[in-house]
């Protein structure tokens, strides 16, 4: 390109490039770059200028040469498709005409912060340092599937739609698949009207979501299977509405959702299934709109509170070590009977496994006795009629008070009306002395014998009373010993 070809802000430009000086072309500090269609000659430039610029080396002596411009109208395609550039680009605060080609390019850093774009293609591009599209309005379709940025990648405060030309109809607005991101992927305030993809990505750092907006109605808003990060994947005060699908994902440290809220009412709005995660927060969250799906993920930390389920999870082989916040174990109990699925024993396991994790034995009592009480309800009936009066009597094993409680009713009844009424003695001048209480006892407990109830018979409706206290005993002695036994099995 010859430089009597240049405009005065081109030529402007062309020489601030080898000394890497800034140039401003701005009226004000804070102009939005969404209003660049209209600026005129004096803030135009051409992109192949800009191309001519990157792909020479005019470097001036003791200076880094590179792109610094804030404010200016770029024309035409910048196409730097499998080029290599090694100077800086920073192109804040501007325009473009048609979306910058970058596939397979190799840069050292790109800056297009509060610039306003009709699109990214980036596919496979490479960055030495950082890639930065801070607060860009950007319409149509960003495309850095299996880019490298050995640095990290800001998003923060940008806002993406989905592209209104026939080849970019259905295409996900932010495309991130098969990234490797050096260091953090920065995202907050970030607002996508479409899909965000990043599935397969792996981060070195985190993912920082807080904040951001992800529209799709019906559809998948974050779009995150198999997605590898080094720490944490942040979304505090995120609004998804629609799909959060983070299947097979591997968050070592913290995945965070506090005060986020989750809407795809028709659908699943949380699908986290397969996932192996460190610590999962859903704190202070509102109510989820949608189905949950935590099927066979792993987590050491889930902090849920129980208002934050919506009527129906997917819990099947899911896995915790540690339930916060600590709470009663009647609180936690409803949440299990929202699942899909029905009855899932290992769900109660699981949950009574978390409160011995804390050392609360009777919250893992309260659980076991909640699941063979669901349990009952699946078996045929007389198997249910065994099973409530375990129940009854004893709390299956796991309310042995419950025990003495109907022992020492019974043998106050007995002892009363015995002594209002002694039975008489079956030998004469060879029983023992009569004692009401103790003959009670000899009718209740098999397996003691005082020898009142050998040498005694009751008549009448006594009779009746002391077949009562004999049977009573019989299935109290027998339901505690199996429940003593299932819990000694359990320990």
């Amino acid at each position: 390109m010859e430089i009597n070809e240049l405009t005065p802000a081109e030529r402007r430009v062309w020489d601030a490039f080898p000394r890497g000086e800034g140039l401003d072309f701005r009226e004000e500090a804070d102009e939005d770059a969404s209003g660049g269609r209209d600026w005129g000659p004096g803030r135009t430039v051409r992109a192949e200028v800009i191309a001519a610029l990157l792909l020479s080396n005019p470097a001036a002596s003791g200076q880094v040469p590179g792109i610094n411009v804030r404010g200016i109208r770029v024309t035409g395609k910048l196409d730097l498709k499998y080029a290599v550039v090694e100077h800086p680009i920073r192109l804040r605060a501007c325009w473009f005409e048609r979306k910058p080609q970058l596939y397979g390019a190799r840069l050292r850093a790109l800056v297009l912060t509060d610039s306003a774009l009709p699109g990214l293609t980036a596919s496979t591009l490479s960055v030495d340092i950082t890639l930065r599209l801070n607060c860009c309005r950007i319409t149509g379709p960003v495309r850095l599937t299996g880019a490298r940025i050995a640095g990290g990648l800001f998003l923060q405060g940008a806002v993406i739609r989905p592209g209104t030309l026939p080849d970019e109809a259905g295409e996900p607005p932010l495309q991130l698949n098969h990234a490797e991101i050096g260091t953090d992927v920065i995202a907050d305030d970030l607002t996508v009207h479409g899909q965000l993809r990043i599935n397969g990505a792996t981060i070195a750092g985190l993912i920082s979501l807080d904040r951001a907006r992800l529209i799709n109605p019906g559809g998948i808003a974050l779009h995150a299977e198999t997605v590898a990060v080094g720490t944490d994947l942040r979304g505090h005060r995120m609004e998804a509405e629609g799909t959060v699908n983070l299947t097979g994902a591997r968050i070592p440290g913290q995945l965070i959702l506090s005060r986020a809220r989750l809407a795809n009412p028709d659908g699943v709005a949380l699908r986290a299934s397969s996932c192996a995660i460190g610590e999962f927060w859903l704190r202070l969250c509102p109510p989820i709109e949608g189905i949950v799906n935590l099927r066979r993920s792993q987590l050491d930390m889930l902090y849920a509170d129980p208002g934050v389920w919506p009527p129906v999870i997917r819990t099947e082989g899911l896995t915790y070590r540690v339930l916060h916040p600590h709470l009663p174990a009647e609180e936690r109990l409803p949440a299990l009977e929202r699942e899909e699925s029905g009855y899932l024993p290992y769900a109660y396991e699981q949950l009574a496994a978390a409160y011995r994790t804390v050392g609360d034995e009777a919250g893992a009592r309260t659980v076991q006795l909640a699941k063979l009480r669901r349990h009952r309800h699946t078996l045929p009936p007389h198997a249910r009629l065994w099973g409530l009066l375990q129940d009854t009597t004893v709390g299956y094993g796991f309310r042995p008070l419950r025990a003495a409680g109907w022992l020492l009713a019974l043998l106050l009844v007995g002892s009363i009306a015995y002594g209002l009424h002694a039975p008489r003695p079956l030998k004469a001048g060879e029983a023992p002395d009569f004692n009401a209480v103790f003959y009670t006892i000899d009718l209740m407990l098999p397996i003691i014998g005082f020898g009142q109830e050998s040498a005694y018979a009751p008549s009448g409706w006594y009779q009746w009373l002391s077949y009562v206290l004999i049977v009573t005993g019989w299935v109290l002695a027998t339901t505690t010993a199996a429940g003593v036994s299932r819990s000694l099995q359990r320990q």
